[in-house]
C-alpha cells in the first residue's frame, strides 16, 4: 500500500513536559510547548533533503525539555558522551516503543554568557538552543562542515516560522543562584532521577 503524503505530518499535538532545574529561570510552557507544536507541524520542510536519521513515528510521543545549569549539563555530557566539557545543548534519541520521542537538555548558563545579559537576547539564546534540539531529533547532523551549514539554514527557517507565528518563547532570570543538584534523562526502563 502507498504512502500518502499525510504519514509525514505529526499525527497529534504531542505531550511535552518542560523540567525547569536552574533556580530563578521564569518559564512559560504554554509558550514552549506551543513553540515545539508549530516546529513539529513544519517538519516535512524542516527535515534534511535527505531526510536523516528521525523516526517520524516518535514525532507523536512525548518529548521532553530539560533547562540545567553548565555542571548539570556537563555531568550528561561525560556521562552520556564521554565528553566531560560543558556545552550548550544535548539531544537524546527516545524510543517510540516506550513513547518517548527524545529529550533536549540546555544549558541556562550557556544561554546568559552567550546573550550578553540582555532579556531579549537571552530568550533568543534559548530558544536558539531548543530549535536546534528539535532539529536533532528531525534528522539534521551538524559534526560536518557541510551538514553544519544546513543545520544552520534550518535553525533559521525554524525560528523565522516562530517571529512570523508570533511564537518565540520568553524568559527570564529572576535570581543568579547556582543549582546543587542535576538531572538525569528520560530513558527507557528508568526513572528520572536527580544527581
Amino acid at each position: 500500500m502507498p504512502r500518502s503524503n499525510s504519514a509525514l505530518q505529526p499525527l497529534a499535538k504531542r505531550p511535552v513536559t518542560v523540567h525547569n532545574a536552574y533556580p530563578g529561570l521564569k518559564v512559560d510552557r504554554r509558550a514552549i510547548i506551543r513553540a515545539i507544536h508549530i516546529l513539529d507541524a513544519h517538519l516535512p520542510s524542516l527535515r534534511p533533503s535527505d531526510g536523516g536519521e528521525s523516526s517520524l513515528q516518535a514525532f507523536d510521543h512525548e518529548l521532553s525539555l530539560a533547562f540545567l545549569t553548565d555542571p548539570a549539563l556537563a555531568r550528561l555530557h561525560a556521562d552520556f558522551l564521554d565528553d566531560p566539557a560543558p556545552t550548550d545543548v544535548i539531544t537524546f534519541a527516545g524510543d517510540p516503543g516506550a513513547g518517548l520521542a527524545g529529550e533536549i537538555c540546555v544549558s541556562i548558563d550557556a544561554a546568559r554568557r552567550h546573550a550578553g545579559g540582555t532579556g531579549t537576547r537571552f530568550s533568543a539564546e534559548l530558544t536558539l538552543y531548543l530549535v536546534h534540539g528539535w532539529l536533532h531529533l528531525a534528522g539534521h547532523d551538524d559534526l560536518a562542515p557541510g551538514l553544519k551549514r544546513r543545520m544552520r539554514a534550518a535553525e533559521a527557517r525554524a525560528l523565522g516560522l516562530l517571529r512570523s507565528a508570533g511564537a518565540t518563547p520568553r524568559f527570564s532570570l529572576v535570581s543568579r543562584g547556582g543549582l546543587k543538584g542535576g538531572f538525569c534523562p528520560r530513558q527507557p526502563g528508568k526513572a528520572r532521577c536527580v544527581l
